[in-house]
């Protein structure tokens, strides 16, 4: 299993000493239609810097779809990407942003770099690795496949923003499979935002999930963190799974 701590739709890869956060979709508040302003910037940063706080990694990844709106980056996003920025700095970690299919705007709204893909280093103190023994650790997007000459171990995607029901209880949830795409390992991270309803795991086959990293959906397994009793809870992969529901 993953050498990884799971907490309010991030993950923490220790080998590599990196959070990691998908889909933030910064400004979809304000495409949503609510009668209700919703704290969109408040509730991002204060979750991530709860994170930070937590694991106070060297590195924090921002997985893309850091953006909602395709055709324009309003002023109150982009300052709400610069205070997730503030944040990851004053919490002494680097932040490295990825761009996703809605980040058409990214590069003018982010001051740094965008990447497409990132290859996690291990942490000084993390001998081999641990997750990446087979390969690196990639972090992409995972809405397009990659170069066929990309070595990888694991990777690190979110795309989908995966949930998952559980006795009446729609839950965000990661999806993770051992050698799953190409032989390398698969880890799907739920949305970072909590204004994403989720696309509901349940019943979908390979065919329904939008990332071409999930070739056979009935391999991965749901992980699913419970915060109120402060565990990761794991269920077996989806094929057996739906059996038990």
């Amino acid at each position: 299993m993953l050498d990884a701590a799971f907490r309010d739709r991030a993950v923490y890869l220790r080998a590599a000493d990196a959070l990691v956060v998908a889909d933030l979709h910064v400004g979809r508040a304000e495409a949503s239609d609510v009668t209700v302003p919703l704290d969109e910037a408040g509730d991002l940063r204060g979750r991530l810097a709860a994170l930070l706080d937590r694991f106070d990694p060297a590195e924090a990844v921002f997985a893309g779809d850091v953006l909602h709106a395709f055709d324009r980056a309003s002023a109150a996003a982009e300052r709400s990407l610069r205070d997730l920025g503030d944040a990851c700095r004053e919490a002494g970690a680097r932040p490295v942003v990825l761009r996703g299919n809605h980040d058409t705007m990214l590069e003018g709204a982010w001051s740094g770099a965008v990447r497409d893909a990132y290859e996690l280093r291990p942490a000084d103190d993390a001998g081999d690795g641990g997750d990446a023994t087979r390969g690196p650790v990639v972090v992409r997007h995972g809405h397009e496949a990659p170069p066929d000459d990309e070595d990888a171990g694991l990777y690190v995607v979110g795309h989908d923003h995966p949930a998952i029901d559980v006795e009446g209880r729609r839950r965000p949830c990661y999806l993770y499979a051992e050698a799953a795409y190409r032989g390398a390992d698969v880890l799907m991270l739920p949305a970072f935002t909590r204004l994403a309803g989720g696309a509901e795991v349940n019943g979908m086959t390979a065919r329904d999930f939008r990332s071409p990293f999930v070739a056979d959906a009935d391999a991965f397994r749901p992980l699913v963190r419970a915060e109120e009793d402060d565990e990761t809870l794991t269920f077996p992969p989806l094929g057996a799974f739906r059996r038990l529901l």
